[in-house]
Parts: C-alpha cells; structure tokens; sequence
C-alpha cells in the first residue's frame, strides 16, 4: 500500500487516494480482515458468513459504486451492551458488513498516509500504541523530574473574506 501511496504524490502533497481505497486489492484485504474478526450483522441483517459466500460478487460491485460516487454508508445498528464490572449500559454502532469493508479500506489507505505526520508522542487511536503506552511515557516523565501536566485540543478557525 505504501508504495501505491508514494505513487500518489505530487510535489509532495497528495492529490488523489479514492483510487486507492477502491483497488481490488485494497477491498479484498479490507474484507479478509473484516471476515476475520467476524462481528454481528447491521441492519441489513447480512452476516459476515453470508457476505463471505458472496464474497467475489460482493468485491466487483463495491468498487464500482465507490468509484462512481453511488456508494452510501447504511444507518448503524444500535444495540446497548453492558459495562464491564457495571450494571450499565453503553451505546455500540454496529456497521453492515459493506461498511465495515469500506471504512477498513479507507483506514489501511489513510492510516499510513497521515500516521507519518503524527506526533510522536500522541496515543489516542493509534496502531500500535495503548492507554498502558501513554502511562508509561507519562510515568517515565514524572520520574525524570517532569510536574506539569499541558493537555490541548487545537481548532483551527477559519474566517472566510467575501472578496
């Protein structure tokens, strides 16, 4: 994938990855990865299995409809499970299994993509990395003598001139 990527860049900045998100390759090892890990049917009630016997006539559509801009995410499957060592409840959205394949395209074509640029010491959402991680280097600051504590989110505003 990588390569690919490197492929996609213009004076360094990059000016298309649609293509590829909707490879043939990219889409089968999205859905290997989702068969993989199984999961529960969203609401078009299509199970992983189901998808899985399908599998190749469910891969030539896809990519047509991601590249003619027809593709459309369904709603989420709201289902509420249980807390660990709480009687609560939480919220999980569960995708399609179409989706799923999608969104996991997307992430093994934007995850390199931009995980390059991130700060080294930025944990959240990040392969390979944990909360356990994050305590670590926290830990290893303390010790190293380090007190305070700065914890930002950034926006950027944007004001548009009506020139």
């Amino acid at each position: 994938m990588l390569t690919a990527l490197e492929q996609g860049v213009r004076g360094g900045k990059w000016f298309r990855l649609i293509d590829k998100v909707f490879s043939e390759l990219c889409l089968f090892a999205a859905a290997r990865q989702v068969l993989a890990n199984r999961g529960a049917a969203g609401v078009d009630h299509v199970l992983v299995d189901d998808f899985n016997a399908r599998l190749s006539t469910e891969l030539r559509k896809l990519p047509e409809s991601l590249r003619d801009g027809t593709y459309r995410p369904q709603v989420i499957r709201r289902v509420e499970i249980p807390k660990p060592g709480s009687k609560e409840l939480r919220p999980l959205g569960i995708p399609t299994v179409h989706d799923r394949v999608v969104q996991a395209a997307l992430v093994k074509v934007l995850e390199p993509t931009f995980e390059a640029e991130f700060a080294e010491h930025s944990y959240g959402f990040r392969p390979g990395r944990s909360c356990r991680d994050a305590l670590r280097r926290v830990d290893g600051l303390i010790k190293a003598g380090y007190t305070h504590v700065v914890d930002a989110d950034v926006k950027t505003l944007l004001r548009f001139d009506s020139a």
